[in-house]
């Protein structure tokens, strides 16, 4: 079943939550993107072991950790829910502010997020996701790339994220927006090669 037809093909969240659950959607900018099929064995296993480290890490702080399938809408202004032009799924994400947690979800910039990357969804993530998490203001933007082994970190500074910071997955790196939180890269699973 298709989305409903629209004269200008832009949808809000209200829509949005009306829609089937089994296609999974995120919205930017008023359009829809379908999301990726399940991701594979090898991503789901990195994302995992990316999840049970941050979650451990923040066991006793107030930051609570999320893994999609988690709605984070991003409005632009103080529009109503229903309103929202850009709803966003990232892989895993950590938000400091409990105010910006609902029954929903969260409304608002988390404070970190991190997606691991897929070829079906790296131009997304990598484009248009980084575009509007950088306007809603997330404050460091990380992006997993296992087929090269390396993660890309943007930093927010004065509204605009820096140069990014290209690392290989080797040794520890830092979160630099959540003090202590500090991730094992050589704890990444090594998945048999047919999982590739």
């Amino acid at each position: 079943m298709g989305l409903p037809k629209r004269d200008d093909g832009r949808h809000s969240y209200g829509e949005y939550c009306e829609w089937p659950e089994d296609v999974r959607y995120e919205l930017i900018d008023g359009f829809a993107y379908a999301m990726a099929p399940a991701p594979s064995p090898k991503h789901q296993m990195i994302l995992l072991e990316l999840a049970r480290q941050v979650a451990n890490a923040l066991r006793d702080q107030s930051c609570r950790p999320f893994i999609a399938p988690f709605d984070v809408r991003l409005p632009k202004e103080n529009e109503a829910d229903a309103d929202i032009d850009t709803v966003v799924q990232p892989d895993l994400c950590v938000v400091c502010d409990p105010k910006k947690l609902d029954e929903h979800g969260c409304r608002g910039a988390p404070d970190w997020v991190l997606e691991v990357l897929s070829p079906s969804t790296a131009s997304h993530d990598q484009i248009q996701k980084r575009r509007v998490y950088e306007r809603a203001g997330v404050r460091e933007y990380w992006l997993v790339h296992p087929t090269d082994g390396i993660v890309t970190i943007y930093r927010l500074e004065h509204g605009a994220y820096t140069m990014p910071d290209i690392r290989e997955l080797k040794g520890t790196a830092t979160v630099t927006v959540l003090p202590g939180l500090v991730v094992d890269w050589e704890q990444l699973p090594v998945p048999p090669k047919q999982m590739g």
